[in-house]
């Protein structure tokens, strides 16, 4: 079989296609990177003094970042989850000024000097709150994936007085979901912290 020889004109030709391709991305990035500055809003960036579990934060924050975000990218605390993003499942449920409130619906922001609670924050040191007590005696979680936000949520049904009774309290808490179905464990904890 004979092989084909390579000529100084082959050699060149195709050296000169393959550098010419291999610029191409390079190219594309930056006029792709210009197309976007045109059309997508730069960042906004905001100096927040934000109050966490009794702490005291100085943050410069992008103006639509969320307080889920601000607390899971930002401060490291992960105890809040992520569940739909879409505030319909009660995962990233957190108190401002000592009210419940869906994290991942709510701008940091319009958080700015007001007193955040997490899930981190409810325990006295190595004290758990009652309620966190109470979900592990009556067995109110399974995955424990939802746990935070149900405590969370849990902890403002007794406090604003929604624990007459089993249904008052299931309506109560219908905005926080739980996929393993630990409803009765739930039920049953917020009637043991409100008793």
């Amino acid at each position: 079989m004979k092989i084909p020889s390579i000529s100084r004109r082959n050699f060149l030709m195709t050296s000169g296609l393959l550098v010419f391709w291999s610029a191409i991305p390079v190219h594309l990035k930056a006029a792709g990177e210009k197309v976007r500055n045109l059309f997508v809003t730069p960042k906004k960036v905001l100096p927040l003094k934000m109050k966490v579990n009794g702490q005291n934060f100085d943050l410069n924050l992008d103006t639509r970042t969320t307080v889920l975000d601000m607390l899971r990218e930002n401060l490291d605390l992960t105890g809040t989850k992520k569940g739909c993003d879409h505030g319909q499942c009660g995962a990233c449920t957190v108190h401002i000024d000592g009210e419940r409130v869906l994290s991942c619906l709510t701008l940091a922001c319009t958080a700015q000097q007001k007193e955040i609670t997490t899930i981190e924050g409810l325990a006295n040191g190595e004290n758990l709150h009652p309620m966190q007590k109470a979900f592990i005696e009556c067995d109110g979680f399974q995955c424990g994936y939802c746990t935070p936000g149900q405590i969370m949520s849990a902890v403002a049904c007794v406090k604003e007085g929604h624990t007459g009774s089993v249904e008052e309290i299931k309506e109560f808490m219908s905005g926080n979901l739980c996929r393993c179905g630990a409803y009765n464990g739930i039920v049953e904890s917020i009637q043991k912290v409100a008793g």
